[in-house]
């Protein structure tokens, strides 16, 4: 075996006093013990274990946990034929297998390759045990075994925030190559989704050393940890885990494939973020087995997939908040203006529908935004021109990424010029803006970046950058990094229309005419807004059912974006019916208490545009 450090003992004299005459020299001077020439010492890393990540207030949501592994060692002096070292091997495995009652095997090629490069060490055959394991093998440990401690990671609360906590894997398999200083004893854990992934630097801590004394034979004749390994930073998110705990629970309740965003209008940061289905990262831990992998990859319900920040959906009726925004911002309408709300209205050679099937007359904006009407919104989205709306739309956030620091969130779509000449040949035409007045058309919006803009109008105009962390802590509490709040933007919202506008969304809920009624809760006026909207190809088309907005009405502590995504080709979901529920339902034990709590395969298809008539969706459904 190849040595990249010899240790060399080397005996001096002692020194002597000046003599009168010199003293004999000595032929061919020997030291007083015999240099070990072929003793091996090794400098080998202690990967340190990872950094917690927990929520705001301090609940952990990944930890690092101690594993044991069981493990052989081949006996020295390391001089066997390769059939004898195969031989031991698979002794060692069949002796491992009756007594941990599991099925153990090796490759024959990574044996031979271990002995001959690095045989000193020991070679797993198990690892991460179970308790009746570790238990069986402290009760009758074979010969030649041994038990290794490892670090691995853990997560508390299995799923809960699995799409944003992430999981981790194997950096890379140990080293077959002949051993050398700064190898590592156990494979190291890196970050592989989630903020695990992005703040897997900070996460990891600095390695401990480990150093190993060989004799020529092979034998350990010393062990000694000269550097402990530093665990790893904490990070704290902003999330509050009883909030993201009923959310995932409501949503699993009510929904088959659905999301939920809720987070603090007054700051940006996100209290709950939840995407249903959803899986367990205790799965992947300490690596991921194929079949579990591929359980997870051909699940047509798609549980790897954080819906809440990487799907994006058309936003329907939902987005008539932000054409009421922007047409009263800009004076193009006024409150008491009004248009009709007929069964149906013509733009050009293309007949739109309302999903109410009788006239309901002169109506404001209060009024149409109550009850949902699509041809009012039609009529007053062709009066306040493409360009307001669009303009609105984008200074709330929407068609862009929110920022948080999490990989692949979509970005959405706020169609314009550009995109309609990019991808349709043409510019915008009467008929798109009357689908766009209605959340329709090739508009896409994120869960996330729909309470973003519902938490800017429930502010007065702030932007705040929407933040997922708060601070990355050292093991003794020191705030090492920070993400304050930030403003990323000041869009001037008349106080008279934000009182207008707050007006109207709760009337949703409220009226006796709103689409919203089971969002109610008890004690409080909820702000809020329904939408149904289709998206996806002819054949299999489904329903993007939302309800959005803020509680409280008057002094918002929450924004919220609640989707629930139907089946292809079931027409019966609506927002009311099956969107405002999952608030309620959620809000509901927080109100009820004498204090509230502290602060693609992953882009739907867009919906296809076809000449003749637009049908209309239930909102109240």
């Amino acid at each position: 075996m190849r040595s990249s450090c010899l240790l060399l003992l080397v005996a001096f004299a002692p020194l002597r006093p000046l003599l009168a005459e010199p003293p004999a020299v000595v032929e061919n001077p020997k030291p007083t013990w015999e240099t070990q020439k072929q003793a091996r010492t090794f400098s080998l890393l202690i990967p340190a274990p990872r950094g917690q990540i927990t929520d705001r207030n301090g609940q952990p949501l990944a930890q690092s946990r101690v594993s044991h592994n069981l493990a052989f060692v081949f006996p020295p002096p390391l001089e066997w034929p390769d059939a004898k070292i195969v031989s031991f091997a698979r002794q060692q495995a069949a002796l491992a297998s009756n007594l941990l009652q599991r099925d153990i095997r090796l490759s024959d090629a990574a044996v031979l390759s271990h002995y001959k490069n690095r045989g000193v060490l020991p070679l797993d055959l198990a690892t991460d045990l179970l308790p009746r394991e570790l238990a069986a093998v402290q009760r009758a440990m074979p010969p030649h075994q041994i038990l290794r401690q490892t670090y691995v990671r853990f997560y508390p609360e299995g799923k809960l925030a699995a799409h944003l906590i992430g999981y981790t894997g194997y950096a890379a398999p140990l080293s077959q190559r002949p051993i050398e200083n700064n190898d590592l004893i156990f494979p190291e854990s890196e970050g592989r989704e989630g903020l695990e992934q992005v703040f897997d630097r900070e996460l990891r801590g600095q390695p401990g050393l480990l150093q190993l004394t060989f004799d020529a034979n092979g034998n350990k004749v010393s062990e000694r940890v000269s550097r402990q390994p530093v665990p790893g930073y904490n990070v704290i998110a902003t999330l509050d885990l009883d909030l993201q705990r009923e959310a995932e629970k409501v949503l699993d309740k009510n929904t088959r494939r659905g999301a939920v965003a809720i987070l603090d209008p007054n700051n940006g940061e996100i209290l709950a973020l939840a995407s249903n289905p959803s899986f367990n990262p205790n799965d992947f831990v300490p690596s991921v087995p194929a079949k579990v992998f591929s359980d997870y990859s051909n699940d047509p319900s798609n549980p790897l997939l954080p819906r809440s920040f990487r799907s994006a959906y058309p936003p329907g009726s939902t987005f008539k908040t932000f054409v009421g925004l922007a047409g009263l911002e800009s004076g193009r309408i006024t409150p008491r203006e009004t248009f009709s709300c007929p069964t149906s209205f013509a733009v050009g050679n293309h007949v739109f529908r309302n999903w109410k099937k009788v006239d309901a007359g002169q109506l404001t904006f209060k009024g149409a935004l109550t009850q949902s009407c699509n041809t009012w919104f039609y009529q007053a989205g062709l009066k306040i021109g493409a360009q307001p709306i669009i303009d609105c739309a984008k200074r709330l956030g929407l068609g862009r990424r929110t920022g948080i620091p999490l990989r692949a969130e979509a970005a959405g779509n706020i169609p314009d010029d550009d995109y309609m000449l990019r991808v349709h040949k043409r510019t915008l035409k009467g008929g798109d803006v009357a689908n766009l007045s209605i959340g329709q058309g090739d508009i896409l919006i994120t869960p996330l970046q729909m309470a973003q803009a519902m938490g800017t109008i429930a502010n007065g105009g702030r932007l705040h950058q929407t933040r997922l962390v708060l601070q990355v802590q050292s093991i003794d509490n020191k705030v090492v990094a920070a993400y304050p709040d930030r403003i990323r933007a000041e869009i001037p919202m008349q106080p008279a229309v934000l009182d207008e506008i707050r007006k109207a969304m709760v009337a949703v809920t409220s009226d006796g005419q709103g689409t919203a009624h089971r969002a109610k809760v008890k004690g409080i006026d909820v702000a809020g807004k329904t939408g149904t909207a289709q998206w996806g190809p002819v054949d299999r088309q489904r329903i993007a059912a939302w309800f959005a907005g803020f509680l409280p009405a008057e002094q918002p502590r929450y924004a919220f974006a609640a989707l629930h995504e139907g089946e292809p080709g079931v027409k019966t979901i609506g927002g009311g019916s099956h969107a405002a529920p999952i608030i309620g339902q959620i809000f509901k034990p927080f109100f009820s208490k004498p204090a509230t709590p502290a602060a693609p395969a992953a882009t739907p298809d867009q919906p296809s545009e076809a000449p003749g008539e637009t049908p209309a969706l239930d909102e109240s459904n």
